[in-house]
C-alpha cells in the first residue's frame, strides 16, 4: 500500500497541488443532495405524522424519513472533500478568509434576514397579530431564533475551522483516513465497515442519552444535540479522502465502490426497510407511541447508523457508475446550488402558509400531493432564479 506521507508533508513545507478539474460525479452527487432537501421541506408539512396542513399523505412520511435518515451527513462528507486540497493550496489564512466569506457572511444574512422572513409565514399562521417588524425584534432579543436550514452552514464553518488547526497541528490523523481511502480502491467495504463503527460509536449513545429531538442552542447558532460527533465523523471522512486524491481511492471513477453498485444499493435497502419496520412496531405494535423501550431506541439507532452510511456511499456509487460523463439534468442548477439552499426556506414557507386554507382537490391525500408538487416547483424556480440574479452582482460568485 502506497503511503500518503510523502504527498501530505507537515504544514509548513507543503507544495501547492495543481488545481483540477471538477469531478462531475461529486459535483451531480452534491447537487441532487441540495434537491432532497428542497423535497424534504416541500412534502414535511404534509407528512402523517405531525403534519401543520389538513391535508396530508402517509406517502410523504417515508420521503421525510429516507431523506432525514441520511443527507445531511452527506452533506457534511461531500463538503469535507476539497478541505485538503484547498488548505494546501491557499495555506489557513487564506482557506479561512475564504470559509468567512463562503459560509460566515451568508450565515448573518440568514440569521439576521431570510430566516426571519421566511418563519414570519409560521408566526402569521400561528398569531396573526404582529407585524414584521415586531416579529423580528422579539425573535432577535427574546427568542427562539430560529436559523432554519443555515444551521448547516455555520456547523460546516466551525468544521472547516478545526480541520485548520488539524491541518497545522495533526495531519497524522487525516493522512491515516486517506490510507484507508486508498486501500479502500479495490475493497470498499474496508471503508464502509470503518464508518459503520465511527458512526455507532459516536451516534449510538448520544441519541440514547439526548433522545432525537433535542437541539442545542444559543441564539441563532443550532445543532442536534445527538448528531454532532455524527457530522464530525463524516465530515473527517471526506476531508481524509480528499487528502489522498480521488483518482487512488475510495471513490476513484473505475474503483470497487462504483463497480459494486449492486451491492450498496441493496444495503441501503435492507437498512432503510429496517427503519420503517422499527416505525410499524412503534406505532402499530408497541402500546405508547410516546414511550419506546430501550430495545427500540437501541435497535432504531443502529437502523439510523447503517442506513446512513449504506446510503452515503450508494449515492456515490450510483454518481460514480452512471452519471460522471457527458451531461446530465443536475448540470444547470450546479453553480446556485449552493443559493438554492441559503434562500429557498422562505418561498417553502411562505407557499405553505398561501396554501394552508385550499384543498386542491376532493380527496385529502391528492390535495396533499399536488400541495408538495405546487411548492417544490415553485420553490425551485423561485430560489434558483434569485439566486442567478445575486450571482450577477460584482464579486457575488464568490459567496454564492
Amino acid at each position: 500500500m502506497t503511503s500518503i506521507s510523502s504527498s501530505v508533508a507537515p504544514a509548513q513545507t507543503r507544495a501547492a497541488p495543481k488545481a483540477k478539474a471538477r469531478n462531475a460525479a461529486l459535483d451531480r452527487a452534491r447537487t441532487f443532495i441540495t434537491m432532497l432537501v428542497l423535497i424534504h421541506h416541500s412534502v414535511i408539512a404534509y407528512t402523517y405524522f405531525g403534519h401543520t396542513d389538513p391535508q396530508s399523505f402517509l406517502g410523504f412520511d417515508g420521503v421525510v424519513t429516507f431523506n432525514d435518515s441520511f443527507f445531511m451527513e452527506a452533506m457534511f462528507f461531500l463538503s469535507g472533500l476539497f478541505v485538503w486540497p484547498s488548505l494546501q493550496r491557499k495555506g489557513t489564512g487564506w482557506f479561512l478568509r475564504d470559509r468567512w466569506w463562503r459560509l460566515g457572511l451568508p450565515f448573518i444574512v440568514c440569521a439576521l434576514i431570510l430566516m426571519p422572513v421566511a418563519y414570519y409565514a409560521v408566526d402569521l399562521r400561528v398569531s396573526g397579530a404582529n407585524s414584521f417588524a415586531e416579529f423580528w425584534w422579539k425573535t432577535v432579543t427574546v427568542g427562539p431564533w430560529p436559523s432554519g436550514p443555515a444551521w448547516f452552514v455555520w456547523v460546516l464553518l466551525a468544521l472547516d475551522v478545526i480541520a485548520a488547526g488539524v491541518y497545522l497541528a495533526a495531519p497524522g490523523c487525516v493522512e491515516a483516513i486517506g490510507r484507508l481511502s486508498r486501500a479502500s480502491f479495490a475493497r470498499p467495504g474496508l471503508f464502509f465497515w470503518a464508518l459503520l463503527i465511527g458512526s455507532i460509536v459516536v451516534y449510538v449513545p448520544p441519541v440514547l442519552y439526548f433522545g432525537a429531538s433535542r437541539w442545542f442552542t444559543a441564539g441563532p447558532l443550532a445543532i442536534q444535540a445527538s448528531r454532532i460527533l455524527l457530522y464530525l465523523l463524516y465530515f473527517f471522512a471526506g476531508v481524509g479522502i480528499g487528502a489522498a486524491g480521488f483518482g487512488e481511492g475510495v471513490l476513484a471513477g473505475d474503483g470497487g465502490l462504483a463497480r459494486r453498485w449492486p451491492l450498496w444499493l441493496a444495503a441501503t435497502i435492507a437498512t432503510y426497510g429496517c427503519i420503517i419496520g422499527l416505525i410499524y412496531i412503534k406505532h402499530s405494535v408497541l402500546p405508547d407511541v410516546n414511550h419506546q423501550p430501550l430495545w427500540w431506541e437501541t435497535a432504531y439507532s443502529l437502523a439510523f447508523a447503517c442506513y446512513s452510511a449504506a446510503q452515503t456511499l450508494n449515492v456515490l456509487a450510483l454518481f460514480l457508475r452512471f452519471d460522471n460523463d457527458g451531461s446530465s439534468i443536475l448540470d444547470p442548477l450546479r453553480d446556485s446550488a449552493y443559493g438554492i439552499y441559503l434562500i429557498h426556506y422562505i418561498p417553502v414557507l411562505w407557499l405553505q402558509y398561501a396554501l394552508h386554507d385550499f384543498a386542491l382537490a376532493p380527496v385529502m391525500q391528492v390535495s396533499a400531493i399536488l400541495k408538495a408538487v405546487v411548492v417544490f416547483i415553485l420553490t425551485l424556480a423561485l430560489s434558483w432564479a434569485a439566486t442567478a440574479a445575486l450571482r450577477k452582482i460584482p464579486g457575488a460568485t464568490h459567496v454564492l
